[in-house]
């Protein structure tokens, strides 16, 4: 087995949630090394910033050393490469994400020809979490402490509220 495999996840994880978490811990348990790779995210309206995604991650993930929480911009691949990845880790919910995961990963292996695409469910009662639905129901006045740690919860809480403040 080859030794110091270091994977990337990569995502924008606005915010964090457990079923990221989930994913990065099941990649503790397959590669030497994981980089939670926070995408500055250009293409999407993000609720945090950089860097409070940055370090909301980096609380997240505080029980396993292995990991480390940076951030990038540009091409993944330049990242990946830069980093000495072997392979990119990507979380898969259901059946609906997979057809976009299928076509990135075929993007991902003629750019990055030898890093592998490794595909991770998350635990059956983080199956349906998406940061997207956190965001909304957070921004609704909704409780989605059953969806991320509470370190993140405080964090879109203070959010929200701020927001609504302005």
């Amino acid at each position: 087995m080859a030794h110091n495999v270091i994977a990337v996840y990569p995502g924008t994880f606005d915010p964090i949630t457990l079923g990221h978490e989930d994913v990065v811990r099941r990649a503790t348990q397959l590669f030497d090394r994981v980089i939670v790779a926070v995408a500055a995210g250009h293409h999407k309206k993000a609720l945090f910033s950089l860097q409070e995604r940055i370090d909301m991650a980096r609380v997240a993930v505080k029980a396993y050393p292995q990991v480390e929480v940076e951030s990038f911009s540009g091409l993944l691949r330049d990242f990946v490469v830069a980093r000495g990845g072997k392979a990119m880790v990507r979380g898969l919910r259901a059946v609906t994400d997979f057809d976009y995961e299928f076509q990135l990963a075929g993007m991902n292996r003629s750019l990055m020809p030898n890093v592998e695409t490794v595909f991770l469910t998350p635990s059956d009662k983080y199956q349906f979490i998406s940061s997207t639905f956190v965001r909304e129901i957070a921004s609704l006045g909704g409780e989605v402490d059953k969806f991320v740690s509470p370190a993140v919860n405080r964090c879109l809480v203070d959010k929200v509220q701020g927001l609504a403040r302005t």
